[in-house]
């Protein structure tokens, strides 16, 4: 199933934004032309990812520093020892679409 999220205009360069996807806090963010999904809790502590510094496909956790690809949510960095939810997007036109189950 495929929902409707965002416009692309809507989405940042360099940070995430956070939309409500069939209750579930999904970030949103755009790196060059692609745009990707990920859960927007951190798996150490629950803190709120999409607040954290982006560099390129990595998202920081701003509480205590675990970091994560975005595009795979594998842990790069302790102290996070679990892998964040992703999630499938694809863009038609300038309308962002994502699967809420996680991949």
């Amino acid at each position: 199933m495929w929902i409707r999220v965002a416009s692309l205009d809507e989405l940042p360069v360099g940070a995430a934004k956070v939309f409500m996807v069939e209750g579930r806090a999904i970030a949103l963010t755009r790196v060059g032309d692609q745009v990707f999904a990920f859960g927007d809790v951190c798996t150490h502590d629950g803190g709120p990812l999409a607040e954290g510094k982006l560099e390129g496909y990595v998202i920081q956790c701003p509480r205590h520093g675990a970091r994560f690809d975005i595009r795979t949510g594998r842990v790069l960095r302790l102290p996070a020892v679990m892998p964040i939810p992703v999630y499938e997007v694809k863009v038609e036109g300038h309308e962002v679409w994502v699967n809420p189950e996680p991949r």
